[in-house]
């Protein structure tokens, strides 16, 4: 399996703060108010951190591994390890990434609901912060094999856009975080309001056009 780095993740960029080591070389990882993957008060907590606990464990079985032999190859306490697997800790971005590659896997496995229909939409709460309304959701993953590209579009009301089809493998997230955009694959049609994503394939012709009174405004990657 491809050992997966998420040097430009959204969690890896919103980190500020790191725990020490304790002694002995292990990370014993204890929960800081900038670093936590939720805080305890927030409504989201218990379905975030219990698809961490099913996935940790789940995945340390695939892999053959005690906790011990974990804790080992992660640098995470054994204790730690435990207390996330019983789903009964907060638990670090720096934690979860450093149990992630131990397992091999991508941190949004460690966080996607483990019945996820398409696990390419994640749209889990990823941090929550001290003051309400704070927050970073991991909305959605791509592989890409050559680069990813961020685009911020701005379509004034009539506006539209038409695109060939991409190669095959080639796909497109967009988020819109102001107005309404409307999305043509084909023949048909689809709207993205504000605050809200949309993932697809781009191998097939595809339009964006702006339908509502205000201006369509949105964030779209380009997955090549």
């Amino acid at each position: 399996m491809r050992r997966v780095h998420r040097c430009h993740d959204l969690a890896r960029h919103l980190r500020r703060t790191h725990n020490a080591p304790e002694e002995g070389g292990q990370y014993n990882a204890q929960p800081q108010q900038m670093s936590n993957i939720v805080h305890k008060e927030n409504a989201q907590r218990a379905s975030v951190l219990q698809h961490v606990s099913q996935n940790v464990r789940r995945l340390r079985h695939a892999a053959q591994l005690s906790q011990t032999a974990l804790a080992e190859l992660s640098g995470v306490s054994r204790r730690m390890l435990v207390a996330i697997e019983a789903g009964e800790k907060n638990v670090s971005l720096t934690t979860l990434d450093r149990v992630a590659e131990a397992l091999d896997v991508a941190f949004s496995d460690l966080i996607q609901a483990p019945d996820a229909r398409d696990p390419s939409r994640i749209n889990e709460l990823a941090w929550a912060g001290t003051i309400a309304g704070s927050k970073a959701v991991l909305l959605a993953k791509a592989t890409a094999s050559r680069e990813v590209e961020l685009w911020e579009w701005r379509l004034e009301p009539g506006e539209h856009y038409s695109s060939e089809p991409d190669a095959d493998g080639w796909s497109e997230q967009l988020y819109v975080f102001e107005g309404c955009l409307t999305l043509l694959l084909g023949s048909d049609e689809r709207r993205i309001g504000a605050g809200e994503f949309f993932m697809f394939a781009s191998n097939q012709p595809h339009a964006y056009r702006n339908d509502g009174p205000v201006a369509a405004r949105f964030v779209r990657n380009v997955v090549i």
